[in-house]
Order: C-alpha cells, then structure tokens, then sequence
C-alpha cells in the first residue's frame, strides 16, 4: 500500500475534499531516528500526521527531560497545532525515537484549513482528549508510584510502541525521560533484574 493509500485509509474520517487538500500542499517526508523536530522557542513551521513510526515530545528543564507522550501512527501533535494556530512558540521538544515517515502540513494553513474542513477540528479534539489523558497518567505517576513501578511502567510502555521485548535503550536515557539520575535508575535496573522482571543485554533491556 502507497503512503498516499495509507493517508486516505487512515485520516478517510477527514472527507475526499479535505484530503486531496491536505495531500495537495503537504509533504510526505521520511525522518531519520534521532531528529529533533521541534524544540522549545521555535515557532511551529509544520504539524505532523504521522503515517508509520513514532516521536517523542518531552519537556526540558536544565539538563533534565520529562516524557510528555509519544505520537503514534495515525496522530498528530496536539501541542504543534495549538502553537500553529495562535502562531507561538513551541513550550515542548519533539524528536523521532525510530525512523518517522510524516504528512507535514504548513502551519501557515492551520487556521484556514479549520474554517474550511470541520473534521479537521475532530481530530484534534480527539487528540486533546488523548495527550490530556497521558498527562494525567504521567501527573498520578509521579506522585502516587514509586520510582522502580515507574521505570518497569516506562519499560513496558515502550515494549508495546516498539512491538519489540528487547529495548534499545540506556540507563541515562530513561533517567532522563523520567527526570530522575542516571545511578538511581541503574540501581532500580539492577533491582527489577534480581527480581525476574529484566534482563539486561548487550543490545538493550529485555522484558521478561
């Protein structure tokens, strides 16, 4: 199936004259893993519709970072399309986390594309709703779990975005995302792998 095939199944809620639109001015582009997208300052040039991949938006605060939510195929980026709308700077960082094939969409249409395509707007209450929920599951998180039932929560998360049992993924990383230190995570690591739950691996972290 064609990128333009998956877009037109994907987004069909959209209607035939909103997606010939979007499809006619948008760019399909294939985003390497790593890629920071967007960063916090930067004015919003496009929004994204993922088609396959995914990307992290995370917040930043000195030399710590704190997951927000991650944008799957079939998404876009709630945060991008506020910023795009009333033309402020982006509050959130957005990198790819694994190669990211996209519809970029010009925020300079945003607000016009609204008025002209209601559905549009479905969308994006509907992904409102989404990242409102992740935030609050991030907020309940923090306050009412411990640090070792977060990390194994984060490990198991991410085990279902990647479909993959083993995580290609660093002890500073998840410390990092999580807005704790590196040493208390590998200590929490070493924990949850003397408990039978981890097994660590020269090619990552495995779920067992």
């Amino acid at each position: 199936m064609s990128d333009i095939e998956i877009i037109r199944n994907s987004f069909s809620f959209l209607g035939e004259e909103a997606l010939n639109e979007l499809l006619s001015i948008g760019t399909i582009q294939t985003i390497p893993e790593g890629t920071e997208i967007l960063r916090e300052g930067q004015y919003v040039k496009v929004v994204p519709l993922v088609i396959e991949g995914l990307i992290k938006v995370y917040t930043k605060q000195e030399d710590k970072e704190l997951l927000l939510y991650y944008i799957q195929p079939e998404e876009s980026c709630i945060m991008s399309f506020s910023a795009s709308l009333s033309n402020d700077p982006s509050k959130v960082y957005a990198v790819t986390e694994s190669e990211t094939k996209a519809l970029l969409l010009p925020a300079t249409e945003m607000n016009k594309w609204i008025k002209q395509f209601p559905n549009l707007n479905n969308l994006f209450f509907g992904m409102f709703k989404l990242r409102y929920a992740d935030l609050l599951d991030t907020i309940n998180h923090i306050i009412f779990n411990k640090l070792d039932q977060r990390i194994l929560l984060y490990l198991k998360d991410k085990s279902e975005l990647t479909d993959s049992k083993v995580l290609q993924t660093t002890h500073k990383q998840i410390a990092s995302e999580l807005g704790t230190a590196r040493e208390v995570v590998s200590r929490i690591i070493k924990k949850l792998e003397k408990e039978g739950l981890v097994l660590q691996l020269q090619e990552g972290i495995k779920l067992i």
